[in-house]
């Protein structure tokens, strides 16, 4: 993989969940110890890092360090909500991917994990046979729109193979092991053309 070589400490946030760069990031926050990581990186202008919980037969937790995916996406916060006391809604924004080099659980109970950064997707365009995967997803948006649902943030990247395959894996219905290890390919091309595989087997795009 391509990082950079220092590494920064981040406080992180374990779901089972996978975050895609440029990915929206909607989470009702009411565990004390998250509550202050919420509170800590609003107050400081810091962003965390969010991970997914490895899945297993014995059912990842993220209480063990070891349930944690190697690789994450760092998180930056958009709003922050207090409908009711002890309850925050939060809205964030996925921002680069980091690989996970260790972790260390604090007194407080959070995770805080020693990341070295990843290099962005390159921006490059989706091949001319996987433009009818580009227009289903146009399309999708438009649908989830007239259903009231905008899950995007924008602005839209058509133009873009790495953006189209990440909006594409939000919303498809796979598990959030196939999700991840998705997020973690460095070819964009390669992911959005695993995506155009899958919908063409669904007959989502022909």
């Amino acid at each position: 993989m391509r990082f950079r070589s220092s590494t920064v400490k981040l406080p992180l946030l374990p779901l089972q969940a996978v975050l895609f760069p440029g990915g929206l990031l909607s989470l009702k926050v009411f565990e004390a110890r998250y509550l202050d990581l919420v509170s800590s990186c609003l107050r400081e202008h810091k962003p965390f890092g969010v991970v997914a919980v490895r899945q297993s037969s014995e059912g990842g937790k993220a209480s063990d360090p070891n349930a944690f995916e190697a690789v994450g996406v760092m998180a930056e916060l958009m709003e922050v909500d207090a409908p009711q006391a002890g309850i925050l809604q939060v809205r964030a924004r996925g921002l680069n991917r980091f690989t996970l080099v260790g972790q260390t659980q604090l007194d407080d109970g959070l995770w805080e994990g020693r990341t070295r950064a990843l290099d962005n997707d390159e921006r490059v365009a989706p091949s001319e046979s996987q433009l009818e995967t580009v227009k289903g997803l146009a399309n999708a948006i438009g649908t989830l729109k007239q259903q009231g649902s905008e899950p995007f943030l924008k602005p839209f990247h058509f133009e873009d193979a790495g953006w189209v395959a990440n909006r594409w894996c939000e919303i498809l219905p796979i598990s959030v092991a196939a999700k991840q290890r998705l997020m973690a390919l460095e070819d964009p091309v390669g992911r959005l053309q695993l995506v155009d595989d899958f919908l063409r087997s669904k007959g989502v795009v022909r």
